[in-house]
């Protein structure tokens, strides 16, 4: 008897602020996997800001979500039934065949989750995509010294909380920005040294500078428009720009304007990069084991918000734009 599976699909293109009415529930058949092929149940999904940019109809590094198409994203699952000598029956795989509840694929598309001491949906957090995203960024663009002040925007989301928690491990002062007194105070907990609320603050640029007095020697930037503008003019001379996202211009119906002060690049002699997470794909041995020895030494925390049944991944999504999540946001499936 063929499997059932509810599956998130794009119905309109959003417009501004996305809306759960912008998707729509779908449901399909899944018949037993061919030859080479696994089934799979989907235990827990990911919702990540950067989907929001696959949702515009235009060119990007991967291609746009379609109209009626399942959306994907990562998620993590249990395979059913196998029919690859590579996979068993019970088995935890990390896919990207997130938004609904099961699928078959290739086992050659599902990577089998390595035996370390985390539950299975660390990796689509810690351990997953936004762990190596703050770890590649960080490590590799950011080149942190032991002293150097670093500077995370957005520090109480998921990738933003391990910035902060790698860059203390490597001996900086980090200051960081959140969005309530409640995020402020769970960022401090991560070993930040000066937190700002950026809603309440009222001047972003002196309430952080209160914070970096010999200037700013890293910016990890996930917010982009006035946190960008501030650290410009905060940034001291050589300091690397580590440029993963820009959650406040994500949602603009019209083009956001750049920062006033960019000539700062050149005045300080500043390098600015912009990354994709499969950028530090060689990296991913190196990353799982400084992070499972990070953990396993209470180094590193982090916190999931959770959203319970794939009917509710659209309005998960649409709360990462309105600062409803602390750490990473989850769905879980089964």
């Amino acid at each position: 008897m063929a499997m059932k599976s509810r599956e998130i699909r794009l119905k309109n293109r959003p417009v501004g602020l996305p809306k759960p009415g912008d998707f729509e529930v779908g449901t399909v058949d899944l018949p037993d996997p061919g030859p080479g092929q696994a089934l799979v149940r989907n235990l827990w999904m990911s919702v990540d800001p950067y989907m929001r940019g696959r949702m515009i109809d235009r060119p990007s590094y991967v291609p746009p979500f379609q109209i009626g198409e399942a959306l994907t994203g990562g998620a993590v699952g249990q395979v059913v039934k196998s029919n690859d000598p590579s996979l068993a029956e019970g088995d935890l795989v990390e896919s990207f065949f997130g938004w609904r509840e099961g699928f078959i694929a290739p086992a050659a598309m599902l990577t089998k989750l390595p035996k370390l001491n985390a539950p299975p949906q660390a990796f689509l957090g810690v351990l997953g995509m936004p762990g190596m995203t703050a770890y590649g960024g960080l490590l590799r663009i950011g080149e942190p010294k032991a002293g150097d002040t670093v500077f995370v925007s957005g520090a109480a989301g998921a990738v933003g909380s391990l910035v902060v928690q790698i860059a203390k491990i490597k001996g900086c002062n980090v200051i960081a920005t959140a969005g309530s007194d409640e995020k402020v105070a769970w960022v401090k907990s991560l070993g930040a040294d000066h937190v700002v609320n950026y809603k309440t603050c009222g001047n972003l640029l002196a309430a952080l500078a209160q914070g970096a007095p010999k200037g700013v020697n890293v910016y990890f930037d996930n917010v982009g428009g006035d946190h960008l503008e501030a650290a410009l003019e905060l940034m001291a001379l050589k300091g690397r720009i580590v440029l993963c996202g820009g959650i406040s211009v994500y949602n603009a119906e019209t083009p956001a304007p750049g920062p006033r002060n960019y000539l700062n690049i050149v005045g300080k002699n500043l390098r600015m990069e912009g990354f994709v997470v499969s950028t530090f794909e060689n990296m991913r041995e190196p990353f799982l084991k400084d992070m499972s020895d990070w953990i396993g030494a209470g180094k590193i925390k982090w916190e999931e918000t959770v959203k319970d049944g794939v009917e509710n991944a659209p309005q998960a999504f649409v709360d990462l734009f309105t600062g409803a999540n602390t750490g990473k946001m989850l769905v879980k499936l089964a």
